[in-house]
């Protein structure tokens, strides 16, 4: 599958942008994880920029399980568009990031998503501090 490389590949990019994380896993594992567990399972969105994935998203009804831009299209409003597509079905959303990932928070922050728990880390594979944000549609 196309789109399981390039987000499997995409995904690791992103990951190895953030210097206080780990580098756990290769490009080949990200990719068969992608294909194998991910893609199978929940919807994705991906967004292309001159004819290759330059971000993607993944989501269930409650959660947003990954959003990820390529480093080189950070700014050039993939992740919001991404974003607002899941959006627009009006259910709340949950997601978590990394507490240390400043980028990352700012973008939620900005788009109405509030921090309702800080974890010490012990329950992701990083065993990095992590921080849980929930999404409600504003009552207008």
């Amino acid at each position: 599958m196309r789109d399981a490389r390039a987000m499997g590949t995409l995904h690791i990019l992103a990951m190895r942008t953030l210097a206080f994380l780990p580098q756990l896993h290769t490009i080949d594992e990200a990719v068969a994880w992608m294909g194998g567990e991910i893609l199978p399972k929940d919807p994705a969105w991906v967004a292309e920029a001159d004819g290759v994935v330059a971000g993607y998203v993944v989501f269930t009804d409650d959660w947003i399980n990954q959003l990820y831009v390529h480093p080189d299209r950070h700014g050039q409003g993939l992740g919001a568009a991404l974003l607002a597509h899941v959006l627009a079905s009006g259910s709340p959303k949950q997601l978590w990031t990394f507490q240390q990932n400043e980028r990352a928070r700012r973008f939620y922050e900005a788009r109405d998503f509030r921090a309702v728990e800080f974890t010490d880390g012990e329950a992701n594979e990083e065993k990095t501090p992590d921080v849980r944000y929930e999404w409600r549609p504003s009552s207008v």
